[in-house]
């Protein structure tokens, strides 16, 4: 099982690379809160979640933002921003860093916390009707698209073939597609898949997360868990796991 931490008050990078301080932004550009920490796993310094103080509007004061649900910001320089308001995360059950001490309290408010956030064929947040996905009809024109809402709903693949055009315009553009860009999402893809680890969220976040990655043994020296000296504390993991993970 996967052993998470925070980095409380660890340096593992040069402060202006350092995420820690910057602000979350959630729909509507709200002001969410600043990011104080984030939980790690400690034995590969995987960013899981950034913890984000919300500076009083939250009788919480604390909320997760999983790292995969976070972008850089197109307004606001070094900040961050996710798809939520902060209705959403008032249905969030209440962050407590003392259940990260615990493999079975973890593990439970991890299981609540995600609960949150619905995954479905068509995804959509927990207690909205908002889609994240595009809906058949949505996507109506792009065979690609409605083959892959098909199978998603568990309906029969659409046979039809997209119609073609010969025009020298037509054919241009075809060409031109076709060609290797710098784009980083070619043109014509339908989905971008962010990695469980959330690489590519933005120059600072990825230099930190690289940062932690190589001072992860620094990051971890004081934790107990992984020293061995409370294996107790952490269900059936041995301290011989624990060390390998180090």
């Amino acid at each position: 099982m996967a052993h998470y931490g925070t980095l409380k008050n660890t340096s593992v990078s040069e402060a202006g690379e350092d995420i820690r301080g910057s602000h979350v932004y959630g729909m509507n550009d709200e002001k969410l809160g600043k990011i104080e920490d984030v939980i790690f796993d400690h034995s590969t310094g995987d960013i899981r979640y950034a913890v984000v103080d919300t500076g009083g509007w939250l009788s919480s004061k604390k909320f997760l933002v999983p790292a995969d649900a976070l972008r850089a910001s197109t307004k606001h320089n070094d900040d961050f921003e996710s798809n939520l308001s902060k209705q959403q995360i008032e249905s969030f059950p209440p962050y407590d860093e003392s259940d990260l001490e615990s493999d079975t309290k973890w593990s439970g408010y991890e299981g609540r916390y995600r609960s949150k956030w619905v995954t479905n064929p068509v995804m959509h947040r927990a207690e909205t009707d908002r889609n994240i996905t595009p809906t058949t009809k949505q996507t109506t024109g792009n065979l690609q698209s409605e083959s892959a809402a098909a199978r998603a709903h568990g309906e029969p693949v659409p046979e039809r073939m997209p119609s073609v055009t010969t025009s020298s315009e037509s054919r241009a553009d075809l060409d031109a597609a076709s060609r290797v860009t710098d784009r980083s999402v070619p043109a014509g893809t339908d989905t971008v898949v962010i990695s469980s680890n959330a690489e590519g969220i933005g120059g600072r976040w990825d230099t930190f997360q690289s940062r932690l990655r190589e001072r992860r043994k620094e990051a971890v020296a004081s934790c107990s868990t992984c020293s061995g000296s409370s294996a107790g504390k952490r269900g059936s993991e041995s301290v011989s796991d624990l060390r390998k993970a180090v």
